[in-house]
């Protein structure tokens, strides 16, 4: 069964959109400021994606473009990493700024480390830094999707869902790290642990943030990475499957069991100039039981959270 991302982040935006009018009746408006660097056709369309969806629910944004500089010298380097840093220290300092982002991919000429210590972590909204107060977008994007999954695992022959437990949406997206976990939300922990989790990928945005989680919720997944003997034997074992590589056909109806659930956060560019994710659907279809599409999938719900993020940085600017 195909999840929709775009239903899922739509009710998160929706909430989101109540809580920001609250917000404006304090006279709080909810900023992010979108650092980007260079002009990769990529990047740029997942900032205006965000930009789109944060104007959508009333969150002012800023967008600022940085020099990409292709090879640079040495002392550019430096210079160029400076003065990305002189920039965040100037946000930090906006106290009408309240969540500060760099669209990833960074250029190799970029630390990545020093940038993103650079962040206050308390407007650290992407959640890269180990002292940031926030979860990682992704991370509650993805158990946002697989909350999806749980309230609608009874199927009917029919491939219609059929919801065995219904609860608030997203309980667990916010308060999973509260260990006083009781009722529906200790039956989604106990429903994850009860299943093998093969995490692909352990890059920064995607696979790492995500095991991160998984293990934090007590959840051992299966890590499977370039350097994995049999790495078919592992997704051939695993009930759920978070494919975070970014190449085409990572996944096909032979890697994976029947009925297992299929989430693919990597993205690449196909020959057709389309986006396309770590398997392609016709071939998964009919072997899995739920999977998410691309584009439509991962995406959405992963900028719903990152905007979650800031609504919530906002909020504590109350006091």
């Amino acid at each position: 069964m195909r999840v929709d991302g775009k239903t899922i982040a739509q009710e998160i935006l929706e909430s989101l959109s109540r809580q920001v009018i609250l917000l404006k009746q304090k006279n709080i408006t909810p900023h992010l400021a979108i650092i980007l660097i260079g002009n990769d056709p990529a990047s740029i369309a997942y900032v205006k994606q965000k930009i789109l969806k944060a104007n959508k629910v009333g969150i002012k944004t800023t967008l600022l473009n940085h020099e990409s500089r292709i090879k640079p010298s040495p002392r550019a380097q430096a210079e160029g990493n400076q003065e990305l840093v002189e920039t965040i220290e100037q946000l930090n300092n906006d106290n009408n700024i309240h969540g500060i982002i760099i669209q990833r991919p960074l250029p190799l000429h970029i630390n990545s480390e020093l940038i993103d210590r650079a962040i206050d972590p308390q407007k650290d909204v992407d959640a890269f830094n180990s002292k940031a107060k926030f979860d990682s977008p992704i991370s509650m994007a993805i158990l946002a999707i697989l909350e999806h999954v749980f309230e609608r695992r009874g199927d009917t022959s029919e491939g219609l869902p059929t919801a065995r437990t219904r609860y608030p949406k997203r309980i667990l997206a916010e308060h999973w790290r509260d260990e006083r976990v009781a009722g529906p939300q200790a039956e989604f922990i106990n429903w994850l642990n009860a299943k093998k989790i093969a995490v692909i990928g352990k890059g920064e945005t995607g696979g790492r943030p995500v095991i991160k989680t998984l293990k934090k919720l007590g959840v051992k997944p299966i890590i499977v990475d370039s350097k994995t003997q049999n790495s078919k034997f592992k997704t051939q074992e695993a009930d759920i499957i978070i494919s975070a590589v970014g190449k085409p056909k990572i996944l096909n109806s032979s890697s994976i069991k029947k009925g297992a659930i299929l989430i693919s956060i990597g993205l690449h560019k196909g020959a057709d100039g389309k986006l396309h994710g770590d398997y392609e659907e016709d071939e998964i279809k009919n072997t899995a039981s739920f999977y998410t599409p691309t584009p439509g999938g991962v995406g959405p719900v992963n900028v719903s959270m990152l905007l979650k993020n800031v609504v919530h940085s906002a909020e504590s600017f109350r006091c």
